[in-house]
């Protein structure tokens, strides 16, 4: 049998952003899902695999949203490429299936019209066709389809309703050997442009009635959330709480975490005799692998305000707040996604950069999304935060720890809006391209949703402490414990090792911003991740001492270090390149190693004035 025999039938998912595409294709496909990336491109590929109940095997791609098959960036060159046949070891979709959303089918028909002009069997899903029928909107679906030219289906992708329906429909055009007509799509010319859109106007009003009850609830909503002062303030104040929640909401689960690690250390260093053995599991796994582990709750926080303000439908509008101030410093204002998206982490921000058309736009994000705090600096933050700022209330509610991390953030975006203002203005003159969104309709999270996704991070994370850290933590174990210090030595074992050595050898670098060669030691291994530094503190103050915990940790640092020391740290942490995968990721994008360079150096050089500068104002204010 030959392999294209044998081969699923390719189903392709186009639509515009925002309109539950992604939504549907999990629906579709639940758990049997592949991600990567397109050849010789970093745009990722989403594809999953089903069986209808005539047996049928499907493959299911999720293309990224467009508005139009004019590719105006990467993301959208690779849906149109898809569509149309190109992509080099693709095979061409059988079926196009376009994902609209009913309560706005203005710009997908557009979007419709180019599809239609390609000449692959088409089915139409309106998606979620639950809210269009609360507003009272009321759709021709036959009329509609026979304008088209193709079935349509309704979908409510959150709840799995429609799923059937349009595995059936797609099913029934495959087996109907509806074939590919001709492709009479061309990038088309300004005029054709405006040809399309009344074209797409009159099929509106045609086949769509303005609803009966129109959603006045999101128009009032949106008159508050957009206000140019009381959406801001209620911007700010979201992200405030976040960062206060981070520290609070996470406190019980961080103790119980922490509580068993001290209890495993404890256990294993009553079961194991001493030796090189005992140091290992306890000094080397539990207490830096253990010390990672503990802010998975905090990290887990974090991600749950993003999805739900994402699910919500709030993102879109925050991006739009933020427009004047970011246009105003020299970014687009569709960089405020991918931006939101680095407080998670750097890569998949500057991945997502893609959506921007301008280069010079997209290079200007990609060079300021690392100075967004990522979740990965969360675990530094929290120990230095803990070991130097008391556990206070200020005005009897707010957290003074969590006002220290609010600033933190601050400092970071702030420093962001800097740094692109000063590269507009000095190296890339000219303006900033005006920004179009389209805004999406009010919905409640589902649930469900909220907790795949934090599942999945919680996966990652996890992963990663065990891909990444645990090496690492052997790593950093061997060059704190060997060589064994000589006999009849008066200084501690560490200041014998070849971590002792190391630390010393560089610390000259790094004693102007208050640095010891304990933390020196602590930056080797946190370049290859940021939050490594953390257990390889603890690695390396545990040394010796089994019962060492997170806790135990932040009491040695306070006794260790001076206040100006743990600040100066903290300063080095918003602006340092701590992450090597970030530059890895920046080369892919750029395809060049001169901005990754460019970035390591203006981060590593922004890092260590900071860090100089706040070590000796607070030296100065006596906190030395």
């Amino acid at each position: 049998m030959s392999e294209v025999a044998i081969r699923p039938a390719r189903v392709a998912l186009v639509g515009n952003p925002n309109t539950g595409k992604t939504a549907l294709f999990n629906a579709l496909t639940g758990s049997r899902q592949k991600v990567a990336n397109y050849a010789g491109v970093t745009v990722e590929r989403k594809e999953g695999f089903i069986t209808t109940p005539a047996g049928r095997s499907l493959s299911i791609l999720d293309l990224p949203g467009t508005y139009s098959l004019r590719a105006r960036s990467p993301d959208e060159a690779v849906t149109r490429d898809a569509v149309l046949g190109r992509l080099a070891g693709e095979a061409e979709p059988d079926v196009v299936v376009a994902v609209a959303d009913a309560t706005n089918l203005r710009l997908v028909l557009r979007l419709i019209l180019e599809l239609k002009a390609v000449g692959r069997p088409m089915v139409l899903a309106l998606n979620m066709y639950d809210i269009a029928q609360r507003q009272g909107l009321r759709i021709d679906l036959e009329g509609l389809a026979r304008e088209l030219g193709c079935p349509i289906v309704t979908t409510v992708a959150t709840r799995k309703r429609g799923i059937d329906e349009l595995t059936a429909k797609v099913e029934q055009v495959i087996a109907s050997g509806a074939l590919a007509g001709d492709n009479r799509w061309r990038e088309p010319s300004a005029g054709e442009i405006r040809d399309a859109h009344r074209e797409a106007q009159r099929i509106l009003k045609a086949y769509v009635r303005p609803p009966e009850r129109p959603d006045t609830v999101t128009g009032r909503v949106d008159a508050v959330l957009l206000h140019p002062v009381a959406g801001l303030a209620i911007l700010l104040g979201l992200l405030f709480l976040m960062f206060q929640a981070v520290f609070t909401w996470a406190a019980p689960a961080q103790d119980a975490i922490d509580a068993s690690f001290q209890w495993l250390g404890a256990a294993v260093s009553a079961g194991l005799p001493d030796g090189l053995l005992k140091s290992f599991i306890a000094d080397g796994v539990i207490a830096g692998v253990g010390s990672v582990l503990v802010f998975l709750p905090q990290i887990l926080v974090l991600f749950f305000f993003i999805i739900m303000l994402e699910d919500f439908g709030y993102m879109a509008r925050a991006a739009f707040l933020m427009d004047r101030i970011m246009g105003g410093a020299g970014l687009h204002g569709r960089a405020f996604i991918p931006l939101l998206s680095s407080f998670a982490c750097a890569i998949p921000g500057i991945m997502s950069t893609r959506v921007i058309d301008n280069k010079r736009d997209r290079l200007t994000t990609i060079l300021v999304a690392p100075l967004m705090t990522c979740s990965a600096r969360i675990p530094v933050y929290t120990l230095i935060i803990g070991a130097f700022i008391p556990d206070t209330r200020v005005w009897g509610l707010l957290s003074l720890q969590g006002l220290v991390m609010f600033g933190l953030y601050a400092a970071g975006i702030l420093s962001a809006l800097a740094v692109s203002f000063v590269t507009r203005r000095v190296f890339w003159r000219g303006a900033v391209e005006p920004f179009l969104m389209e805004l999406p309709t009010y919905k409640l999270p589902s649930p469900a949703n909220v907790a795949r996704n934090l599942w999945l991070r919680a996966q990652i994370f996890v992963n990663r402490a065990g891909r990444i850290i645990f090496p690492l933590m052997i790593v950093v174990w061997f060059l704190s414990t060997f060589p064994a210090p000589p006999p009849g030595a008066t200084q501690p074992a560490i200041d014998y090792s070849l971590a002792g050595r190391l630390g010393h050898l560089l610390g000259p670098l790094l004693a102007p911003i208050g640095f010891n060669w304990q933390m020196t030691v602590a930056l080797i291994p946190g370049f290859a991740a940021r939050e490594v530094a953390v257990a390889a503190l603890g690695t390396v103050y545990a040394i010796g001492d089994a019962d060492s915990n997170v806790g135990a940790l932040a009491t040695q640092l306070a006794q260790h270090w001076s206040l100006a020391t743990g600040l100066s740290f903290l300063a080095w942490y918003v602006f340092a390149p701590q992450c090597a995968s970030t530059l890895g990721v920046v080369k892919r994008e750029t395809n060049s190693w001169r901005w990754p360079i460019v970035m390591f150096l203006y981060m590593t050089g922004l890092a260590y004035l900071a860090s100089f500068i706040v070590y000796h104002t607070a030296v100065a204010l006596g906190g030395g």
